[in-house]
């Protein structure tokens, strides 16, 4: 993109030119010919069109044994060939290949398993590299029916967002006093994802209803990798959304020269009061991005289309604490509402909302036992 001011001519320059070739020339230099050259400041674009690639993916497929071909079908047909050009060599490790063998023994002993199978690298699809703006990291998928579909922190329809969720919606409000939180106390952050927000939980599989199930298999080390990949390929930098401590741990060795880290408590109503919804996340985030890419590619944080952000710097103001403390006690209190139908002290409400909005509370236990040994 070039720059603001500057950047390009208008037409009269071209009959100046023309003009000047009639005349004599004392000094017949480049230089003089054209003029001295002007100075200008060039903002690069984040690119919008896949890049070529020489990955030839049926080949590398063929080059598999029968084993590889067997373990590796789920990331051959469903992870974007944007990450797997770049992957391949990692999913056919030791590591990544003991992970995919216990995959397939939970599915042939007829564990459930969330998120949906085609749905685990649906990351990678809204998300392709080349797409990437900024990075939020979660840790391990919802494990209640119609929660996890790939995507940290998001939910389908029509699972109303967990309490985490609603905490971000929060601090978004703060930093954007238009925004406004999706019809019918959705979830769904599809949107985000295909506008350059990598989803990225640490862990991409969790046992139906068993917190953290799937933690210390493998997948720490993968998505691991799926973070430095994107520190070293998308080479002027990226934003990265470290909340808590397990998440912060992911980002300790990410070059804070090249690329903006912003770290603080975890949103969870367990953490959030403690600095989450006054971190201004969602506004350095866009002042980052504007300062190294220009103002056209900051984020749209809306997921309402009846109420865009498509130009949220020039509604930013300083977090609006009253706002904020009703919000973070409406979280609260609907974490604690979920507890209170869990262990069936309000029989009168449907089950159903307790699974829907009950946010894995024995993974909300586990994030703050992390936070609280470090």
């Amino acid at each position: 993109m070039a720059g603001p001011a500057g950047s390009k001519r208008d037409a009269d320059h071209l009959k100046t030119q023309v003009a000047d070739r009639k005349k004599p020339r004392t000094n017949g230099s480049i230089t003089s010919f054209f003029g001295i050259p002007k100075t200008t400041v060039s903002v690069e674009t984040i690119p919008s069109t896949r890049p070529s690639s020489n990955f030839d993916k049926q080949k590398w497929a063929a080059s598999l044994t029968p084993e590889q071909k067997e373990l590796l079908q789920l990331e051959i047909e469903t992870l974007d060939e944007s990450w797997l050009a770049q992957l391949k060599d990692e999913v056919v490790k030791p590591e990544f290949l003991a992970l995919k063998r216990f995959l397939l023994k939970e599915k042939r002993a007829g564990v459930k398993i969330f998120p949906p199978e085609e749905e685990i690298y649906s990351w990678s699809r809204h998300t392709p590299l080349h797409r990437v703006k900024a990075v939020v990291i979660g840790q391990d998928p919802y494990h209640n029916h119609n929660q996890a579909h790939g995507l940290a922190f998001s939910v389908r329809p029509p699972t109303p967002a967990p309490p985490s969720l609603v905490n971000i919606y929060t601090g978004i409000k703060n930093d954007y006093p238009n925004f406004q939180r999706p019809p019918n106390k959705g979830g769904l952050l599809t949107p985000w994802a295909e506008r350059g927000v990598l989803l990225l939980n640490t862990c991409l599989t969790v046992r139906a209803h068993q917190a953290a199930s799937h933690s210390n298999k493998g997948w720490e080390q993968f998505t691991q990798k799926v973070i430095d990949l994107v520190t070293r390929v998308r080479t002027r930098g990226v934003v990265f959304l470290a909340w808590g401590t397990p998440a912060g741990k992911r980002v300790t060795g990410i070059n804070r020269e090249k690329h903006c880290v912003l770290q603080s408590v975890h949103p969870s109503p367990l953490s959030a009061s403690r600095g989450f919804f006054t971190n201004q996340h969602f506004k350095k985030c866009n002042e980052w991005l504007s300062d190294r890419y220009g103002p056209d590619e900051i984020i749209d944080w809306s997921l309402s289309s009846e109420n865009r952000t498509s130009n949220p710097l020039a509604h930013t103001q300083a977090p609006a604490s009253n706002e904020s403390n009703i919000q973070e006690d409406l979280a609260v209190k609907s974490t604690h509402h979920s507890k209170q139908q869990f262990n069936g002290l309000e029989p009168s409400i449907p089950a159903i909302t307790a699974d829907e909005f009950d946010e894995d509370l024995d993974a909300l236990e586990i994030l703050a036992a992390a936070e609280s040994t470090t």
